[in-house]
């Protein structure tokens, strides 16, 4: 599924035009990713919750050359399902 099947299916769920449905869609995204900037995390409970984690510093490969490099440290985004999301997949 897309951003626009994503839309499509909150206009036809939540009975709002496509347009609202795309508004509302932009403006969650946005607040999950401001929250997370911040250092924050959004939970949604049996969805699941959106954080940030660290990852060291580490040593990689050049897969061309073969020469070893150094990758730096990155904070990255994670999101860990909920249990009923969990149990609506299985």
């Amino acid at each position: 599924m897309n951003k626009s099947e994503l839309i499509d299916a909150i206009a036809a769920e939540a009975d709002i035009s496509k347009a609202s449905a795309g508004r509302a869609l932009d403006a969650a995204v946005d607040a999950v990713t401001n929250e997370l900037k911040k250092g924050g995390q959004v939970s949604l409970v049996g969805f699941g919750t959106f954080s940030v984690k660290d990852r060291a510093a580490r040593t990689g490969r050049n897969p061309q050359t073969g020469e070893t490099i150094q990758i730096k440290a990155a904070k990255i985004p994670s999101f860990k399902a909920g249990k009923a999301l969990k149990d609506a997949c299985n």
